[in-house]
């Protein structure tokens, strides 16, 4: 069932920078339909009473959040309809059922009943499943997306059981052209940014790279940026990637390419300006007015159109501050997130290569844009089970299904082509990587045990310093004085005398 957004609009989270709209241009927002008139001032003794009553670990998860206004409106669009689904699905049921005469083709209808079956799925999760962290556009596109999760998969699933030659050959179920071993581009071979011996065109291995995973390794980074919501984590990544690639040659001819087209076109261009894109966006919406009001409500024409292109945007915003080197648990986490992402990467480059998919199939390009959808959520969930696990008591429900086909479809490329992931890395290759485990884990040791336990031992020592003894303790005089045994149980001997004067 949709909840309706007036439940959400009691989240009023408090940022440090500043994210309502001032006073100066709230006249302008009430017209232009992202404010309404009555907002509540941030300043008021309500944020202080907020402030007193929530712990000091809520108040920092709630300072990375926007503060939210929603003035309560419920309309046909956000209302539940569990109850016309049900109906339209059952009218289509009856249809082909009494109506529509089911033809003489086994192979038509196994693929008709397949698609039915989802379709029917599709219309129940829809409904019935539970939300996730997002709301816009609609709450029921995430759950369609969270459906067509499990259903891919499934599908994982049932391909992982069959053998290399039936699987295969299952692909032309899906299309009768697949199913044909197709030779893999090579990216590298003649590396002169500039050849002298075409007179023609000197630049045609620059132009010869130029196809479409040029603008593709762009959105897609622009994309994950806006997942990741990290500079760090996005750049480190992207250059871990190209390390992959020098390092996997030797198995996908795929993945030859010249070092410019690694390091100046793929991670400064493509990779960088998406990241680059990305991070300005981000600062966009951490510093975009989360204040909502009904499309009805706006009195006009400009607002109401400004009020349907926000209905895209979040409805509210949440900084991520991953804090990898705050604690082992964190850092760890952080480390397992990067090793999914590649490994994801990876995926796509090896599961056309067993399945016998060109890159250029649309099944390839399905897979991308459902990593896109469904990725956003996965990263919000992960986020808020790491940074409030009080809370957020279990892995979210996409998250948990992201993980799962990750490592399905590894398994699926170990399956199908073992030959070709258990070729010898090279030997210096080798040498690079174990470096470079040894160099994380020596860093890891020395920053959460060594440095923490000698940190503590000069807190402890420096404390003792500060603290007077009782034997340094200055008395009323003030001077020092040793206390004897007489002294420790009936005060001290000045004390003593004074008593009896």
């Amino acid at each position: 069932m949709t909840k309706p957004e007036s439940k959400k609009s009691s989240v009023a989270a408090i940022n440090a920078t500043g994210k309502c709209a001032t006073a100066a241009s709230a006249a302008e927002q009430v017209n232009n339909g992202s404010l309404e008139p009555g907002c509540p001032d941030k300043s008021t003794d309500i944020k202080a009473g907020v402030m007193k009553q929530t712990s000091r670990e809520s108040l920092q998860r709630r300072n990375t959040e926007c503060e939210v206004y929603d003035d309560g409106t419920n309309t046909f669009f956000w209302r539940a309809h569990t109850v016309t689904v049900l109906f339209i699905l059952t009218c289509a049921l009856v249809y082909v059922t009494l109506l529509e005469e089911t033809p003489q083709d086994t192979a038509y209808n196994t693929k008709r009943g397949i698609v039915a079956s989802i379709l029917v799925f599709l219309c129940f999760g829809v409904t019935q499943a539970k939300d996730g962290p997002f709301t816009r556009p609609h709450p029921a596109y995430w759950r369609f997306w969270l459906c067509v999760t499990v259903v891919y998969e499934l599908f994982l699933i049932f391909i992982l059981f069959q053998t290399v030659h039936d699987g295969r050959q299952f692909m032309k179920y899906i299309d009768p052209k697949l199913g044909v071993a197709l030779p893999e581009r090579d990216y590298g071979g003649n590396c002169l940014m500039y050849d002298p011996g075409n007179t023609t065109d000197p630049f045609h291995n620059i132009w010869d790279k130029m196809d479409g995973f040029v603008p593709a390794h762009f959105l897609g980074w622009y994309i994950k940026t806006l997942m990741i919501r990290d500079w760090w984590m996005c750049m480190i990544i992207s250059v871990m990637f190209e390390f992959l690639e020098y390092s996997l040659e030797h198995q996908l001819p795929n993945f030859s390419e010249c070092w410019w087209d690694h390091w100046i076109m793929d991670v400064l261009l493509c990779n960088g300006l998406g990241i680059y894109c990305g991070m300005k966006t981000l600062a966009w919406l951490s510093m975009k007015p989360y204040q909502w009001q009904g499309l009805w409500n706006i009195p006009t024409y400009k607002g109401k159109i400004k009020r349907i292109a926000f209905q895209f945007t979040p409805y509210s915003w949440v900084k991520f501050e991953w804090k990898p080197a705050s604690t082992v648990q964190r850092w760890l986490a952080v480390l397992g997130i990067i090793f999914m992402f590649l490994l994801a990467e990876l995926n796509t480059f090896y599961l056309k290569f067993v399945l016998w998919m060109p890159p250029e199939h649309y099944l390839v390009l399905l897979r991308l844009v459902f990593f896109v959808n469904v990725g956003g959520v996965a990263m919000r969930e992960i986020y808020d089970f790491m940074d409030d696990p009080k809370f957020h008591k279990k892995l979210g429900q996409q998250a948990w299904l992201v993980a799962a086909i990750t490592v399905t479809e590894f398994l699926i490329v170990v399956k199908y082509d073992p030959n070709t992931i258990m070729l010898p890395i090279p030997f210096f290759i080798m040498q690079c990587w174990f470096l470079g485990i040894v160099l994380i884990f020596t860093w890891t040791v020395w920053r959460f045990f060594f440095r923490d336990i000698t940190l503590r031992y000069k807190e402890t020592r420096r404390r003792k310093q500060e603290v007077p003894t009782d034997r340094e303790r200055p008395l009323g005089n003030g001077n020092t004085a040793t206390p004897s045994g007489r002294s420790k149980l009936n005060g001290s001997s000045e004390t003593v005398r004074q008593r009896k004067s």
